[in-house]
């Protein structure tokens, strides 16, 4: 009984660490439409896990630059929800503010700043539930880190 219990516990780690998320343009779930994939904390250029199509990296609650661990090449930092320029904490370098499943512009609160709403996967444009305001999906739950990669990757790299 103990070793079946091993056995599944070290089946369903392995599991665990190979996972990887894939991020699909639109509405799409085609392989062809995959913007990017991450696997071990590394954001790869769309179905690609070469080393030389790293985007970007998560260590910790930073995203670095492809490959980087310089504190130089931070991306952003995040903290309770809110994303900060580079390694920043203050407050006048919020990028934007991610709290229940909705994105907000900077560090506002207010409906009129939503940049995206966030549901079952689809990230639609601004406040919008609309299947044809889909910008990206994703196949399946992601930490805020992974979420602000694919939203770097979605924004900036293509």
């Amino acid at each position: 009984m103990k070793n079946l219990l091993l056995i599944l516990i070290t089946s369903f780690s392995v599991t665990v660490s190979t996972s990887q998320v894939k991020a699909y343009s639109g509405n799409s779930n085609y392989s062809s439409d995959v913007i990017c994939n991450i696997k071990n904390g590394k954001v790869y250029k769309k179905n690609s896990n070469y080393s030389s199509d790293i985007l970007c990296k998560i260590s910790g609650n930073k995203i670095y630059e492809k490959n980087s661990n310089y504190s130089s090449d931070i991306l952003f930092n995040i903290k309770d929800g809110k994303v900060y320029k580079g390694n920043s904490n203050y407050t006048s370098d919020i990028l934007m503010n991610i709290k229940d499943g909705k994105v907000y512009k900077e560090n506002s609160n207010y409906s009129s700043d939503i940049i995206l709403n966030i549901k079952d996967g689809k990230v639609y444009d601004g406040n919008s539930n609309y299947s044809s305001d889909v910008l990206f999906t994703i196949d399946t739950m992601v930490s805020i880190e992974e979420f602000v990669t694919i939203y770097y990757v979605f924004n900036y790299v293509y």
